[in-house]
This record gives C-alpha cells, structure tokens and sequence, in this order.
C-alpha cells in the first residue's frame, strides 16, 4: 500500500501570501511545503505533529546506532573478544558458580 502525502512548493514570495492559510491546509491534507529561493530549495515547513513525530524517530535510530557503535567497538577490542570467548567455554564446560555463592562471597544479600 502506498501512502503518498500532498506536498507543495512555493517561492518565498507565493509564502507570504500563502502563510496565513497554511495552519488550516495542514490540519486538512497538507504534510509538508518546501520554500525556494531563486528556484532552490531553502527550507521545509512541516505541521508541529510530523516534526515530533520525526524528531522522535531521529532520537530511536541515534539509540540504535549508538548501540551499535558500542558493540563494533566490543568486538574490535581483541582482550574483551577473548576474555568473552574464555567465559563460554567455562559456561559450556560446567566450570561455574552458582549465583548464590558469589552472592555471599562478596557480602551481598
């Protein structure tokens, strides 16, 4: 299913004269307007709803890609690679101990 979003452009001219109905527009069908200068494109108007909504999208993927910078930095890290590789052998071999005891060992409850 596509989705397609009505946009327009106008020079900043045609925005003046259109600003005062742009409110109305967005609240209707309008999802974004791109203003030119000289016939390029200067900036994008977009209805306070889809700015958060994209703002907040923005910030989830910065989570993910700083995770995921986080972990390429783990994996390149060659003693932290090793240590993790040394932990599960342990822990398919059996050479555990149980929470508990470390628990206790440590003086915690």
């Amino acid at each position: 299913m596509e989705v397609t979003m009505r946009e327009e452009t106008l020079s900043i001219a045609e925005l003046q004269k259109e600003l005062p109905k742009l409110p109305e527009q967005f609240e209707k069908d309008l999802q974004m307007v791109t203003v030119t200068r000289s016939g390029k494109p200067v900036m994008t108007i977009l209805p306070a709803h889809t700015y958060k909504a994209l703002k907040k999208t923005i910030e989830k993927l910065q989570t993910k890609v700083d995770g995921l910078l986080e972990t390429l930095e783990i994996l390149q890290d060659e003693e932290t690679m090793a240590a993790l590789r040394r932990g599960i052998e342990d822990i398919e071999a059996g050479r555990t101990i149980p929470w508990a005891d470390v628990k206790k060992e440590l003086g915690l409850k």
